[in-house]
């Protein structure tokens, strides 16, 4: 398949949407990469302004406090998907934000509408023209409706707490505390039907493919969504929600 310009290409944006342990980050990491892309990771950035309120003593338990501080931190998002990075006020959080306090928290933080505009804005003056991957929960339906590739990763619950549970560096006693810890994640984000596919998105069953096929997948969704109409499901092989 011949590649579209890049031209055409550094006007595509690319909303890939999906839950925890999905693989969203490392698939739209390649993407970006393979397409001469940028890349944004939207949850990254919940996660820092998370950190922020942590550090800075916040009720977590308390939305008005939450949003009484939403416009606080300021927030710093790199767009090389070889070398993503994230920075809180001047200070270079990435490693910082993956730690289980954050994790813990970050739900509560993300539903605070005054955070989701605070941030949805920063979101959408990064993507700008285009020219870029973004990975997240609501991009397609919220962020960037009207991005011109649409899809939405998914995998079942054992492909994905065996993921998470290899990135945090967890042993095969781990998995099913990874399992439920992701069940309760993805309990919390389906109250805003986060983990639906938005229609008009590409659902990619991760469940069974390497990363490579994934991004292979993916990289030609966008390929044909640059040069014209999006496939549908069954022209690309894509495997559905089971």
């Amino acid at each position: 398949m011949s590649l579209p310009s890049q031209q055409a290409l550094s006007r595509t944006v690319v909303a890939i949407d999906g839950p925890s342990g999905s693989g969203k980050s490392s698939v739209s990491r390649g993407v970006a990469a393979r397409l001469g892309l940028r890349y944004l990771d939207t949850g990254a950035q919940y996660r820092a302004m998370t950190y922020w309120m942590l550090q800075n003593k916040v009720d977590l338990g308390d939305p008005a406090a939450i949003a009484a501080d939403a416009e606080a931190p300021a927030i710093v998002s790199g767009t090389d998907p070889a070398a993503p990075a994230i920075s809180v006020d001047g200070h270079d959080v990435a490693v910082a934000i993956r730690e289980a306090d954050v994790t813990g928290a970050v739900s509560a933080v993300a539903a605070v509408p005054e955070v989701r505009a605070r941030l949805i804005a920063l979101q959408r003056e990064i993507i700008g023209i285009g020219g870029i991957v973004v990975e997240g929960r609501d991009i397609a339906s919220v962020v960037a409706p009207r991005a011109d590739a649409k899809v939405f990763l998914t995998a079942s619950e054992d492909a994905r707490a065996a993921r998470r549970n290899s990135e945090n560096g967890g042993g095969a006693g781990t998995v099913a505390a990874t399992r439920d810890a992701l069940t309760r994640r993805d309990s919390i984000d389906n109250r805003t039907n986060a983990l639906e596919a938005t229609p008009g998105a590409v659902v990619v069953d991760a469940t069974e493919l390497t990363l490579e096929q994934v991004i292979e997948k993916v990289a030609d969704i966008v390929i044909h969504a640059a040069q014209g109409p999006a496939p549908d499901a069954a022209s690309q092989g894509v495997g559905l929600t089971r």
